[in-house]
């Protein structure tokens, strides 16, 4: 009986070792998309993004403008960098999240507590908008089969490292753009919502 639960246990690993060698491969030739945006991707094809491929390691944001930076969680720096309100009536959050706690940080409590969100693993997936003025509180998009419209951490992020993410949410009323997004156990961070 031990003998069989090795031998599940080695299948697991060698399961993992070779899906990372394959995102790592996929990641390192899949080029730098000749300085194009990907920000209307986001609407269209957000499923495709959550794959984590779009986690980009020890690079500088998108935007130079940093709309909010929070420190949490033991070293954790979440930075946003854009929420833009999208005519399809969402609005998409972007930014950075630095890894300074000594270890691999895998995002396991900023996916969510609901049990639809269980199967985002590492990921945005918990993360709220807040209307203090309109006491609202607006929970991210997902998909049909239940996948957050957001960022998997696919593989964590290694101590010292800075990974990019997204989330997308419904759009508070027109005229609302004062909002606090809050993921895990990190601190509120305000930020102004601009029209895209």
């Amino acid at each position: 009986m031990d003998f069989r639960h090795t031998m599940k246990g080695r299948r697991a690993l060698s399961a993992v070792a070779v899906t990372t060698g394959l995102l790592l491969t996929v990641a390192g030739c899949g080029g730098g998309g000749g300085g194009t945006s990907d920000k209307g991707a986001a609407a269209s094809s957000a499923p495709a993004r959550s794959g984590g491929s779009d986690q980009k390691e020890s690079q500088a944001p998108q935007s130079d403008k940093v709309l909010a930076e929070v420190k949490g969680e033991n070293g954790l720096t979440l930075t946003v960098t854009s929420a833009e309100r999208k005519s399809g009536g969402f609005v998409t959050v972007e930014g950075t999240v630095t890894n300074n706690t000594g270890t691999l940080w895998v995002a396991a409590n900023w996916r969510g507590d609901e049990q639809e969100l269980a199967r985002n693993g590492g990921s945005v997936a918990g993360a709220t908008l807040v209307d203090a003025k309109g006491k609202k509180r607006y929970f991210i998009l997902r998909d049909t089969v239940g996948r957050c419209l957001c960022t998997q951490f696919t593989g964590g992020v290694k101590d010292g490292g800075t990974a990019q993410w997204f989330a997308q949410f419904p759009a508070p009323p027109e005229g609302t753009n004062q909002v606090d997004f809050q993921v895990g156990a990190m601190p509120p961070a305000s930020i102004e919502i601009s029209q895209g």
